[in-house]
């Protein structure tokens, strides 16, 4: 029962994770129906999406003390080491993208301001390296906890965050207009485009 219980907490959690979040960069259209208020509220609604994202962590964690009874196994085949290794080796470039994201971002990765300008650094690069650093967490908790129902779980943050990029992309383009709309079409979302200069 409380295996049952916890799936769902994990699930819930997330689909408001991705509620909240989505809000949370939605400040320029929130704007137009309630003014000024707007960015102060999805401030608030971020830091709503980081608490019910840590609600998902632990129950990834509670999990692991009460497995479903599912026709996979509890854990891996392999030795545990092989499950830290595959988690070291997803997690140190995640880590180092969502930490590379989060510098160059500044405060706008927690509390988004009208007057803040547009990023440089890795975003230069490709236009959303904290969603990309993000999004392989799952599988790096996942592999510490040794469990593949989690492994199979952390599917479901794909198109959480690829939601989450499409609606952040909107909003930005009310933000900023024509010098977004260029920025992104001269910047890969996930992965960068290759100069005109290489494909010469």
């Amino acid at each position: 029962m409380i295996a049952w219980i916890n799936l769902a907490v994990i699930i819930l959690s997330s689909l408001l994770f991705l509620y909240f979040y989505v809000r949370s960069v939605s400040p320029a259209a929130r704007e137009k129906v309630s003014g000024a208020v707007a960015y102060r509220k999805s401030a608030r609604d971020r830091v709503i999406a980081i608490v019910f994202e840590m609600v998902t962590v632990a129950g990834y964690i509670i999990y692991d003390f009460y497995p479903l009874s599912v026709p996979l196994p509890v854990d891996f085949a392999w030795a545990y080491w092989i499950s830290a290794l595959i988690a070291a080796i997803i997690g140190v470039p995640s880590l180092v993208l969502m930490g590379w994201g989060l510098k160059d971002a500044g405060e706008e990765a927690v509390q988004p301001k009208k007057e803040h300008s547009m990023y440089g650094g890795i975003y230069e690069k490709i236009r959303h390296p904290q969603a990309l650093g993000e999004v392989f967490i799952w599988w790096v908790i996942a592999f510490l906890l040794n469990s593949p129902f989690l492994a199979l779980l952390s599917f479901i943050f794909v198109p959480i965050f690829l939601i989450m990029c499409i609606a952040e992309e909107n909003d930005l383009l009310l933000r900023y207009g024509d010098a977004y709309a260029e920025y992104a079409r001269k910047t890969g979302a996930f992965v960068p485009k290759r100069s005109r200069k290489m494909e010469g």
